[in-house]
């Protein structure tokens, strides 16, 4: 930021005589303090014949020469905002004339301070001999954890990423790459962890140690290979043109936003109808209609099988991503929950629905938003929880980074540790009469002690965990407990839990799911066993197997789903 600071105050004598904002045509830089470290960003703002403004996003410290294309790009006066719909971004800013640039926030879950001066991005300096993929496997407690550094000579001078696979983590910025001899050393700043290490005679491995805050440092080698691209992956499970159903592009609005307006794909089975329907609901942070994550389209592949078994299903971009309007980053579950409402009323109001059969099924944060929506709408005509939480949401999060943090090697010691003064955080996030109550509370916890326990990056400040955490959204799942509306339905309700789930823990979730709807007569509460998270078949349940394993979708937990829905809605 130092540099970004020196080249504003060289602009500013002569940006300071404008007194309106300039054209942004051209090309503007900046870094955003990212919770896993610095992100250099390029902005790229043409306009073409019809005068029409168009943009691209460059990730230059993490993906150079990849380029984003901005969704909607707009200037107002001295204002200018864009979206990137695909990846849940979008930025707003003023021109600052005594800078000489745009000063702004980007939202993307959480809201960040990022300002554009003019140019390229500063070239950083130039290592020689390190380009490549070097991969190491770091023994971290009874945890094995594969590390992939990324180093790329280019045009802005040599970068360098990390990669964990273990972690489900990608393109993490490295700092301070540097080579003395044989001596190479960098930092993951948020952290507080780094590599030094000895470059071998032929340039073949890094031999050194990784050191981590408050441990003794871990030997690490790193064998040198060439960079790779992204991996194209098989996922045979993909559904495939053509097929034996009806495929309909549809859109719709939510009343309850004005400016939220919801496109999804519509898949209706063979024949006349009216058909019984499902809406999906997607899981945390903005997801597309097909949920996609780490090459998988779970969703896809779940529309599919159900419409082939005579379910019309819709799937829909989350608010503010690919086809959606409005703004993800500001919206609650709550808020979430009225979209979902809004798919079902769509899909009662045609003719080719059932209305009196109409559901939900919900994944992950899916399955909470989903009992939020029937609270309001008791049309719903049944329900479906995919790894969904019955514990208060803010058991769910520590008994989540227990068995999360176990598979990734954290010492027992520093998860002990962190538990209690987490579990004060958040409980000070979720009280308060308002916002401002609640985020005074959580800042009275986090003293310097209490953010190196919670495990805070060093340097971190109060205000960037507020930031991350204070946020509307999690204040509100923080607060949830599923309970009492849970205990409301009275509709049919199928819970599947897979017994390798590290995120949402089968058997406390499923057994506080039973105990909420024991007035229900048509509850149904399945454990499958070998499954994850996504209902795959795994291993060990960890987050970085994700992408590893083929299969999308269970074939026997979408049997269970569809054998369920067959035996109550469809018409043999």
């Amino acid at each position: 930021m130092a540099a970004l600071a020196a080249f504003a105050l060289l602009c500013g004598g002569a940006a300071s005589a404008q007194e309106v904002a300039p054209d942004p045509v051209g090309t503007w830089h900046g870094t955003v303090e990212a919770p896993q470290g610095p992100v250099a960003l390029v902005m790229r703002v043409t306009r073409d014949e019809a005068g029409t403004l168009r943009g691209t996003l460059e990730p230059a410290s993490q993906a150079p020469g990849s380029l984003m294309e901005m969704t909607e790009i707009a200037a107002e006066g001295d204002t200018l905002r864009w979206r990137v719909a695909p990846i849940g971004a979008s930025w707003e800013g003023t021109w600052d004339a005594a800078t000489g640039s745009w000063r702004g926030t980007l939202s993307q879950g959480l809201t960040l301070p990022l300002d554009f001066a003019p140019g390229e991005l500063p070239s950083a300096p130039v290592v020689e001999g390190l380009d490549g993929s070097w991969r190491g496997v770091l023994q971290m407690n009874q945890a094995r954890l594969r590390l992939v550094v990324n180093v790329v000579t280019g045009d802005n001078g040599t970068l360098a990423t990390l990669d964990s696979p273990d972690q489900a983590a990608t393109g993490l910025p490295l700092t301070g790459l540097a080579r003395d001899g044989q001596q190479v050393s960098f930092a993951y700043a948020p952290g507080g962890q780094g590599f030094s290490g000895t470059l071998s005679a032929d340039g073949s491995e890094l031999v050194g140690e990784w050191s981590l805050p408050g441990t003794d440092p871990l030997p690490l080698t790193l064998v040198r290979g060439e960079l790779a691209g992204p991996a194209a992956r098989n996922r045979p499970q993909m559904p495939q043109a053509p097929f034996p159903y009806t495929v309909e592009e549809v859109a719709f609005g939510n009343p309850d936003f004005p400016d939220v307006r919801l496109a999804g794909t519509l898949t209706l089975p063979e024949g006349e109808g009216p058909f019984p329907a499902a809406v999906l609901i997607t899981g945390s942070g903005p997801q597309d209609r097909d949920e996609s994550l780490m090459g998988h389209k779970p969703f896809a592949v779940l529309a599919d099988h159900l419409t082939r078994s005579g379910m019309a299903v819709l799937r829909f971009d989350d608010r503010g991503v690919g086809g959606s309007s409005g703004d993800y980053a500001s919206a609650t579950s709550a808020d979430l929950a009225t979209d979902a409402n809004a798919a079902a009323r769509y899909l009662a109001s045609r003719a080719d629905i059932r209305a009196d059969a109409v559901g939900f099924i919900g994944h992950s944060e899916g399955g909470m938003i989903g009992p939020i929506a029937m609270a309001d709408n008791p049309a719903v005509a049944f329900l479906v929880m995919l790894a969904g939480p019955g514990t208060r949401l803010d058991e769910l999060l520590l008994a989540q980074r227990r068995l999360v943090g176990e598979r990734m090697g954290m010492a027992q010691d520093v998860l002990d540790r962190g538990e209690p003064v987490l579990d004060r955080f958040y409980a000070a996030l979720a009280s308060g009469e308002d916002e401002a109550a609640s985020l005074a509370a959580a800042r009275a916890v986090l003293t310097p002690e209490a953010m190196e326990a919670m495990g805070a990056p060093p340097g971190a400040s109060p205000d960037m965990m507020l930031s991350e955490y204070g946020t509307p959204w999690f204040r509100y799942f923080l607060a949830y407990d599923p309970v009492p509306n849970l205990a409301r339905i009275a509709v049919p309700l199928l819970a599947i839990n897979g017994s390798l789930d590290l995120q949402v823990p089968a058997g406390a979730n499923l057994a506080a799911i039973a105990a909420a709807t024991a007035g229900n007569p048509d509850v149904t509460a399945i454990e499958l066993p070998g499954l994850n998270h996504l209902f795959q078949t795994a291993t060990t349940g960890s987050p970085g197997e994700y992408a590893e394993i083929e299969e999308t979708f269970a074939p026997s937990a979408l049997a269970i789903v569809s054998d369920w829905l067959q035996e109550r809605f469809i018409e043999r």
